[in-house]
């Protein structure tokens, strides 16, 4: 009972608090706050891809339901003097990060620039509600409706217009590359036939499409305590972890209960080949936004064990579906031909062993997998040893489709 009443009071406080720091913004139902944001940001080319001189340019592609995108396109020097473009490949960022989240290390450390200078034209994108994107056709980012939205619709509309952008400018099937909720939006985009047949082939860094077995203590106790659901229940839509609002919440949720003095570690699980000031840059540029509802999506998947739609409710389902549960995203209906590469870890305390096993028991093909026994979740992205552990073996099998794509 002593926890029970622990975790009720903790709640409460949570809801006080959150409906304080609630009535100080303005009513702008976002939660949003210019707290921890750099100071003189440019853009992601002249922040981060210029400042090793690597030609990138600024490009936006609109989804059908009206979200404005930023697109960065990324090549060598080398490639540039020679006028020549290699193979197209579009990058698909994790979740509270954005395209930024593959330039943060050096140019040996970083697969952005690591794809450039072996050749690749490197597409770069951001989804919906990152700071990188550039909004609504008709919505302001202060509006709730701006932030209706969870993975499912940046699987469905972000890739898609992605890849139709960079499919039209190449005019050939584009290689993509995911981390985190990049592998979800990636898996649950290529169940679609014509998603799909405008991809020549995938690489994930940490594959999720089951959150049944996450063991992040973090994660495990903001799903305990319904966090999703009481943010969503006091009109917060967008969860923006350098605002007020969520740096209070973190705080609140490891005081006691979580030992959040390394706060990835809390999150993700160890990892073993973090640079320690390297993620001190990385903490200048995320997190970034994203939406309330995509977070109770997610929340929804660890209490579920799904990969599904999102889930409104038994009579919001019905009229949305036509049934009382949401549908799955059917893994089996991703091309047997579609070739996948597949990197993973038993540290990751986000894509978990057992949950990636169930992945593989639905896929219809046998993708190649890069096992690595000390990788943890951001060893995958931002590993000082990633290029010859990671970039390298994925570099090879995209090089091995070469001809097939062509073909």
């Amino acid at each position: 009972m002593g926890n029970l009443a622990a975790a009720a009071v903790l709640t409460v406080a949570f809801f006080l608090s959150l409906s304080f720091a609630a009535g100080k913004s303005d009513n702008n139902f976002t939660g949003d706050s210019n707290m921890g944001r750099r100071s003189a940001v440019k853009g992601l080319c002249p922040d981060l891809i210029e400042r090793y001189n690597y030609p990138c340019s600024d490009h936006k592609v609109q989804t059908k339901d009206g979200y404005v995108l930023g697109l960065h396109r990324v090549s060598s020097i080398a490639g540039e003097l020679r006028g020549e473009r290699g193979p197209p490949v579009l990058l698909l960022h994790g979740l509270f990060m954005a395209g930024d989240a593959w330039f943060l290390g050096s140019m040996n450390q970083s697969l952005g620039y690591f794809l450039a200078d072996h050749g690749f034209d490197v597409w770069v994108g951001s989804v919906r509600g990152t700071r990188w994107s550039h909004g609504h056709v008709s919505l302001s980012e202060k509006d709730k409706e701006f932030w209706d939205w969870s993975w499912e619709e940046l699987a469905l509309y972000d890739v898609a217009a992605m890849l139709q952008y960079v499919n039209s400018i190449s005019n050939t099937a584009v290689f993509v590359v995911g981390h985190s909720q990049g592998t979800i939006m990636s898996l649950a985009a290529f169940t679609e036939p014509d998603i799909v047949k405008m991809v020549a082939g995938a690489a994930l860094l940490c594959p999720i499409t089951y959150l049944e077995h996450v063991s992040s203590p973090l994660v495990l106790r903001l799903v305990s305590m319904h966090l999703d659901q009481v943010i969503l229940a006091l009109g917060i839509h967008q969860l923006n972890f350098k605002s007020d609002i969520l740096a209070e919440i973190v705080d609140s949720a490891c005081d006691g209960h979580v030992d959040c003095n390394d706060l990835i570690t809390s999150i993700t699980g160890p990892n073993c080949c973090l640079n320690i000031s390297q993620v001190d840059f990385f903490l200048e540029y995320e997190p970034h936004p994203t939406s309330s509802k995509n977070f109770n999506h997610l929340f929804q998947m660890i209490r579920k064990g799904t990969f599904a739609r999102y889930d409104y409710g038994r009579v919001k389902n019905f009229r949305r579906y036509g049934h009382f549960k949401p549908p799955s995203f059917d893994l089996g209906r991703i091309p047997k031909s579609l070739p996948l590469w597949m990197g993973y870890g038993p540290k990751d305390a986000l894509a978990d062993m057992t949950d990636f096993q169930h992945t593989l028991r639905e896929l219809k093909s046998q993708p190649e997998l890069l096992y690595l026994e000390n990788y943890g979740h951001i060893d995958f992205l931002m590993s000082v040893t990633a290029n010859r552990d990671v970039y390298d073996n994925m570099i090879e099998f995209f090089r091995s489709l070469l001809g097939k794509s062509s073909s």
